[in-house]
């Protein structure tokens, strides 16, 4: 077993050094050195963070830089790393590891006792994956949420949390058609992971590092509308 965990990042100097050494410190107490990579994929970014990770690889041989000059979306980052990486697992998480580090052999763990092709995170199958949220900002994500199974007919408990899992095979089957670069992009991969019959189980996950929002719910709302229906017209297309 292999496991690859891919970080997408876009203008993350300030943290990303403080990352690497942090996935590969917890991860070379769990694991042998060669049954794991460390796949960073700088998306486009205007600062030094692609840099200064590079400037990390001889110190830690299971890293590994990628990335392109021009900025297309988290989506695109995580699409590139995905079907570029080597592990027979291929888990994602952000720069901010907000979802901690200690997680990531549960995924694992839970993935190879289960005949499950992709593990997701999940935010609602526990109280405490939402304790650091404003009311507000619970309220918007519980609607934005009840949408997005209105619309896609989605039957999962979360599909915008930033951890999920793939076995190797799945990841390049279905990030290699893979269309959406933004914010919908792994609800798109989860769509495509039902219509191909993929099985896909569940991991309680809770934020432990805390940043800022970037979504804006009116906004990333009209553009998620705008990409599911740009997914249903990609996936009809491709099944005449």
């Amino acid at each position: 077993m292999k496991l690859s965990v891919i970080i997408p990042m876009y203008n993350e100097s300030s943290i990303v050094c403080d990352t690497i050494r942090t996935l590969d410190g917890y991860l070379s107490t769990v694991y042998p050195q060669e049954e794991y990579e460390l796949v960073f994929v700088s998306d486009g970014s205007k600062d030094d963070c692609a840099e200064k990770a590079k400037g990390l690889c001889n110190e830690i041989p299971s890293l590994r830089v990628e990335g392109y000059p021009q900025n297309h979306g988290k989506g695109h980052a995580v699409r590139w790393g995905m079907v570029r990486a080597k592990g027979d697992i291929r888990l994602f998480t952000d720069c901010d590891l907000a979802y901690g580090v200690e997680i990531i052999p549960e995924f694992v763990r839970r993935f190879e006792e289960s005949e499950n092709d992709i593990m997701i995170g999940s935010r609602n199958l526990d109280k405490s994956g939402h304790e650091s949220y404003t009311l507000l900002r619970l309220i918007m994500s519980k609607v934005y949420f009840k949408l997005i199974c209105l619309v896609t007919g989605f039957k999962h408990s979360d599909s915008q949390c930033g951890i999920k899992c793939f076995s190797g095979e799945a990841a390049e089957a279905i990030f290699s058609r893979c269309i959406i670069d933004g914010f919908a992009f792994d609800l798109e991969a989860l769509m495509r992971a039902d219509k191909m019959g993929y099985k896909v189980g569940e991991v309680p996950v809770k934020i432990i590092n805390h940043r800022e929002s970037k979504v804006h719910v009116v906004r990333d709302t009209i553009r998620m509308l705008k990409d599911v229906k740009r997914i249903k017209k990609a996936m009809k297309a491709e099944s005449k």
